[in-house]
Parts: structure tokens; sequence; C-alpha cells
């Protein structure tokens, strides 16, 4: 036989009962059951453990010795055990992040995960700004990067806190044959007959600024093709001639589309990192933020249309 706690638990349980009838009723055993269990302890251990008794059943010296010990291990045993519970229960701490349409999210999600490996990092893509809000209000979401724009930022409760990441100029994407391929900056009204690719309402002012940008240029989109999808695609599309699109700064083309920035700049949009308050501490706050900001100062780094535009305008250290 091979000692095993449930053994010193046997023990126990019959020197607290003082009888091995009561051990066993405590224990949940028969009476017979629980002797025959004694003896082969007692056989381990080479010498009588208990003196029985009318009365019952009493340590011997030897006994006191052994019980005494086994108290002993019982406590560190449960120890041990309480420990592992609480590790199970304490289980790594959750922030779930959503974010929309936003080049910075993976190089901020890397960053995040090496610098707070002691949290769980979950990420949902939501395209509308007013739903992400909405999200955070609800409690659904812990944290968010959304966008809004110069003239129609972000509102939100009390609950809520945020903190720009960027604020970024839009640029234009064209067909590497398009009829203006040649000029370094387009004027918005150069493109006045051309078709758009234009994304959805995001909730937070898109498109009615691209709108307005075109109205004060003096004119009005001849057609424009509603698209939220994939961004190769749209590449594709663009490349072959189909229309042109208004882009992130930082967009990573292909060799048969480029990027030109827009002549006084009439469009800015803003990321933002949004959070809340009850859900996020400080500490993880200044993480994301500061993750999502050396994640957009690579993406300069890998962005010469928006370094030659940064050049001729001013410097973007620091944004």
């Amino acid at each position: 036989m091979e000692l095993e706690l449930r053994h010193l638990r046997v023990l126990c349980a019959i020197a607290d009962a003082g009888s091995v009838g009561r051990a066993a009723s405590d224990l949940g055993y028969s009476q017979p059951a629980l002797s025959t269990q004694l003896q082969r302890i007692e056989r381990f251990f080479g010498r009588p453990l208990f003196e029985r008794g009318v009365s019952g059943a009493t340590l011997t010296p030897y006994g006191l010795e052994v019980v005494a010990e086994a108290r002993d291990v019982l406590a560190r045993a449960e120890a041990i055990g309480h420990r592992r519970a609480a590790n199970a229960t304490s289980a790594r701490p959750v922030v779930r992040l959503a974010a929309t349409n936003s080049p910075v999210l993976p190089g901020m999600v890397t960053r995040v995960r090496d610098r707070l490996p002691g949290v769980s990092l979950t990420v949902s893509s939501v395209y509308a700004t007013s739903a992400i809000v909405e999200l955070l209000e609800r409690g659904e979401v812990d944290a968010a990067v959304a966008a809004d724009y110069p003239g129609s930022e972000l509102h939100h409760s009390a609950a809520l806190a945020h903190r720009g990441i960027v604020t970024e100029p839009t640029f234009v994407a064209l067909s590497a044959r398009h009829r203006l391929r040649h000029r370094p900056q387009l004027a918005l009204a150069d493109l006045a007959e051309d078709a758009w690719f234009v994304t959805p309402d995001d909730g937070a002012g898109w498109p009615g600024v691209f709108y307005a940008a075109c109205e004060a240029a003096g004119f009005s989109p001849v057609t424009v093709h509603q698209f939220l999808g994939d961004r190769q695609q749209l590449l594709s599309m663009i490349a072959d001639g189909l229309g042109v699109s208004l882009v992130q700064a930082t967009l990573r083309t292909i060799p048969e589309v480029l990027v030109r920035p827009l002549s006084g700049t009439p469009l800015w949009c803003r990321y933002v990192l949004v959070w809340r308050r009850d859900a996020v501490s400080g500490e993880v706050a200044e993480t994301l933020f500061s993750s999502a900001t050396a994640a957009y100062r690579e993406l300069v780094a890998q962005s010469p249309h928006l370094r030659a535009w940064a050049a001729r305008t001013w410097s973007v250290a620091g944004r």
C-alpha cells in the first residue's frame, strides 16, 4: 500500500471522533470498512496507532506523532489547493477592444500584447463610430479606436473618456493611368468629373464632410459608388480606372494605384482612443494610447507619400 492523503484523513477523523464507529459515520463509511482501512494503515506503519477499548479508540504515543504530522501534511495540501483555486478564479483580465477601419490596429495590438502580457486582449471590428460609442456606453466593450472629423468631434457620456491618437490629412487614390497621374498633388475640383468610391455613413460625420468639401470646391460628385469591403478589392477597381477614392494617408498601395495629397488639405480625419472609466485602469489606457501612437509612427515611416507631403507642409514629429 502507498500512503495517500485519504489515509491521513482517516487517521485524523478517528483521532477527532475517538471512535472508529463515529469516524465511519462522519466519513460516510461503514464501520467494518473503516476498521479494515485502519488495519491496512497500521500495517504500513508497522506499529499500532490506536488502542481500542470499550470507550473507543485512543492514540498510542507513536500514533500521536503520526497524527500530528498527518495534520501538518493535510494543512499544507489544503493551502496548495487554495492557491490553485485562487489561480483558477483570478483569470487574466480581459480588455475588449473595438476598432473602426484604422491602420493603427495591427501594430497597436501587437505592442499591447507585448507590454501587457498579463492582460488578454480581444478585438472586434466595428465600422461605424456611432455603433462603437453605443457598445461602450452599454458596457459591451471596454475600449475602442474610433474616428471623428474636425468640426464633428466625438460625443459621449461621462462614463467614457477619450484621447486623440492622431489627426491626419485625407488623401486620394487614383489609377496609375489616370489623366492627372503626373501631378504631385490634386485639387478636389480637378476630380469633379470622376466616379467616386465612398464608404457608408459612419455616424461620426462621414460622408457628410466629403460632400461638404465637394460643395465648397464648387461641384457635386457625378457618380458615387457606395463601397465597404476588402481593401485589395477597392485598389483593384481603382487600378482598373473605375473610380477614385479618398483614402487614409498611410494607405499601403499597389504599383497600379497612386496616392496623392489634396491641395489645401480640405479633409482631415482623427483617430481616437475611447474607453470606459470603470473598466480600464489608467495604466492600461496609457498603454493602449502609447501603443497606438507608436504604431502610427511606424506607418508614417512606411508611407513615402505621407512623408513627402509632411516635408512640404510641416514636421509630423509627435503627431
